[in-house]
């Protein structure tokens, strides 16, 4: 069951990540920030659950980086900087 929760917590994240790369999201949108901040959360949870101490710090701060994007988003703040492609 636990390695079906962090499967769906790892697709939210790539599933963004892929969107961004393919060009088919632009990363200031709310939704590409909510897909990393639950994709996060929930491998997060996962980490806390097996005790895994990097991964905790990864996926913690990928969270909370996530949540901070989105609270820009919604408080209508700039979008972020463009990229060179």
């Amino acid at each position: 069951m636990l390695q079906g929760v962090s499967i769906i917590g790892a697709l939210a994240v790539l599933g963004a990540f892929a969107a961004d790369q393919f060009g088919w999201v632009d990363p200031g949108r709310l939704s590409y920030a909510v897909a990393n901040f639950a994709g996060g959360g929930i491998l997060t949870v996962v980490a806390v659950i097996d005790g895994q101490a990097g991964f905790i710090l990864l996926q913690g701060a990928w969270t909370l980086i996530s949540l901070w994007g989105a609270f820009v988003i919604l408080r209508g703040g700039s979008e972020p900087r463009s990229r060179a492609r």
